[in-house]
């Protein structure tokens, strides 16, 4: 049964903490929370499929809180200037970031020479809402059915092969799996995704390329492209008939995930903490998000606070570590 404004703001929920309006030990009342609208910042284009999922979960928490959600898109060089504008911005809990984490927070900060925050210090998870993963995608005319062709193919042009990415997280899944393969492939950098596309399926410049799943179904759906591999830990329901890299025989690879989170600037209290996650965990966990994302290349990840911290602080030194073995420059 769908919770009404008035059973929210009359302090209906009741787990951890979430009571409203609570005596307090002066005899006063807190703060009513949400009292008014809140901003979700967006650090993607509008109408990408990445502003589709901010856009999701924000409309889902207004329904549920009775406030509505606004999406404020500030899209940016690897997401900064939204993140920029979260980390400086009042820590009441009315204005939130909703990004993958290891995208707009970790690499982030490994590849700017002045990134404009810390994400250890600077902001405070909420919870995790979902989770994708990279493909390694050839011409869909190709010869290389699977991701052991595309090696063979590679090391045969003896140096002369080339692959094209288009944000530092596909180039850190990309390098990682020249490098161990040994393929031997050159990079190409692209400053948008229709010029790496086109130099993949007209002009034949690249011999792969890697890019986020969600926008990869689409193409291979569409019979543009091929994906030979996915990068997660686990396969796509996007994607169900691709095996991971490791699936594919390349032993060593490991994981590397797309994750997404709520993350609150830091000194945030921790009744509104709790209250954003009890929401966002309820909306993640729904049969209507499932399908959502499903739908979108993606697969529910609802969490804690705790659990986000903890990923948040091992993923900081994972990728900044994958960044200096793909050779991530500072920019």
């Amino acid at each position: 049964m769908e919770m009404t404004r008035r059973d929210w703001l009359s302090g209906a929920v009741s787990a951890a903490g979430l009571a409203l309006g609570a005596p307090s030990a002066f005899g006063q009342t807190t703060p009513v929370y949400p009292a008014k609208d809140i901003k979700a910042v967006c650090t993607f284009q509008p109408g990408s499929r990445q502003d589709v999922f901010v856009r999701f979960f924000a409309e889902r928490f207004g329904a549920i809180a009775g406030r509505n959600m606004q999406v404020d898109s500030r899209a940016g060089k690897d997401g900064n200037a939204g993140t920029q504008f979260v980390a400086k911005a009042k820590p009441d809990g009315y204005t939130l970031l909703i990004a993958p984490g290891n995208e707009t927070l970790a690499v982030a900060a490994v590849s700017s020479k002045k990134p404009g925050f810390d994400p250890a210090k600077d902001f405070v998870p909420v919870t995790a809402l979902l989770r994708t993963s990279y493909a390694i995608l050839v011409n869909a005319k190709s010869s290389q059915k699977t991701l052991a062709d595309l090696t063979a193919a590679l090391k045969a042009k003896a140096g002369k092969g080339t692959y094209g990415v288009n944000t530092n997280t596909t180039l850190i899944a990309a390098e990682h799996y020249n490098k161990l393969s040994g393929a031997g492939a050159s990079r190409i950098r692209y400053k948008d995704y229709p010029s790496l596309l086109n130099d993949l399926v007209s002009s034949g410049t690249t011999d792969f390329i890697v890019m986020d799943v969600p926008r990869a179904a689409d193409q291979v759906k569409n019979g543009t492209l091929r994906a030979l591999a996915v990068t997660g830990g686990q396969r796509s329901s996007a994607l169900p008939q691709v095996p991971t890299v490791e699936e594919a025989g390349l032993k060593g690879y490991g994981k590397i995930d797309q994750w997404w989170g709520v993350f609150a600037p830091v000194a945030t209290p921790q009744a509104v903490l709790d209250k954003l996650e009890t929401i966002f965990n309820r909306v993640a966990a729904s049969d209507e998000a499932k399908a959502f994302l499903a739908n979108g290349g993606a697969d529910p990840f609802p969490g804690s606070s705790t659990a986000l911290k903890e990923l948040l602080a091992s993923e900081n030194k994972r990728w900044a570590e994958l960044a200096e073995q793909a050779g991530v420059q500072r920019e």
